[in-house]
């Protein structure tokens, strides 16, 4: 009869005492012939704590002080341009829910977190958009513990040389300035978080800036409008959410500010839209999300997180900065 694992940690804690104790040891063959049930031995054969259920001996497992938390870290999207300017960049995304993490790359390691211990978390606002021929505002970092997603890069403005009308790197990179030499390429992205922001030119939609990065794809060019880069879809709080699509270019006239739900207006993280002769589109603010065994969840936080279950697990989702005690 194969071994079923069964916790008794009110029989064995393994974590909490630095002494020793003496247990029976021995093979499988080598069992009592007539066991009691709370019989405790070490078989030897599969190098186990076992215990006697008074109908068959199971595995006892140790007291764990550790346990895994998935994670999804959003930064802040950048802000965009004033005038022919680029899309903000938006927020870096880095998660280990699923297969993908931002900018294309494969899903990162669990957080393992120990039983006791206070995380902090930090959630990144917004860059604010820019003035009129001004260069939009990185966002802001979101974090977790030690792990960092960067915030997205500014949107440039209409530019007289290439240095100024380059958009900012960030997390994802910010979209570039029509106006000046052309072609001027956008800002780059963060490996691991985003994509690179769009390349514009002056040939193209009334000298229209380049579309900031996105977490699931670069930042259009001018020469196909100016779009922001594609989300990336993560189900890690039960539904499939798009986060981090990067803001739209806007061009010289001023009613085309860009597309419409790119500056603040759509899911966390998102790159604000540039604008022509008012200000660009804010960047959207961060959020951070973890996802843990609800046999695990402590309850004990701070910042006000949303707590919700699916399945077998509960989620936690930040919209401000706060704290989890594992």
């Amino acid at each position: 009869m194969g071994l079923t694992k069964v916790n008794h940690p009110d029989l064995l804690d393994l974590a909490s005492d630095t002494g020793a104790t003496a247990f029976p040891k021995g093979t499988t063959a080598e069992r009592p012939v007539s066991p009691e049930a709370g019989y405790i031995r070490f078989n030897t054969t599969d190098n186990v704590m076992e215990t006697y259920d008074g109908t068959e001996w199971k595995v006892l497992d140790t007291l764990v002080n550790e346990y895994s938390v998935d994670y999804l870290l959003v930064a802040g999207g950048g802000g965009g341009g004033g005038y022919n300017p680029g899309g903000g960049g938006a927020g870096g995304l880095r998660t280990s829910h699923g297969t993908t993490s931002g900018g294309g790359s494969a899903s990162e390691s669990a957080l393992i977190a120990t039983i006791g211990i206070e995380y902090t978390i930090i959630v990144g606002s917004g860059g604010a958009g820019a003035v009129p021929f001004g260069r939009g505002e990185n966002g802001y970092n979101s974090s977790f513990d030690s792990l960092t997603s960067l915030g997205g890069g500014g949107g440039a403005s209409r530019a007289g040389d290439i240095a100024t009308g380059t958009g900012s790197n960030g997390g994802c990179g910010g979209g570039s300035g029509a106006g000046g030499p052309s072609p001027i390429p956008g800002g780059l992205g963060t490996y691991g978080q985003g994509y690179n922001g769009g390349i514009s030119t002056n040939s193209t939609d009334n000298y229209r800036g380049s579309g900031g990065g996105g977490a699931g794809g670069t930042g259009g060019n001018s020469s196909v409008s100016g779009v922001g880069g594609n989300p990336l879809s993560v189900a890690i709080a039960g539904l499939s959410i798009n986060y981090s699509r990067g803001g739209s270019g806007g061009n010289n006239v001023s009613s085309n500010i860009g597309a419409a739900g790119a500056s603040n207006t759509g899911n966390a993280g998102n790159g604000g839209a540039g604008a022509a002769s008012s200000a660009g589109g804010n960047g959207g603010s961060g959020v951070v999300i973890l996802r843990m065994p609800t046999a695990n969840y402590s309850g004990t936080t701070t910042g006000s997180p949303t707590t919700t279950t699916d399945g077998s697990d509960t989620i936690l989702t930040y919209t401000s900065s706060g704290t989890y005690t594992a």
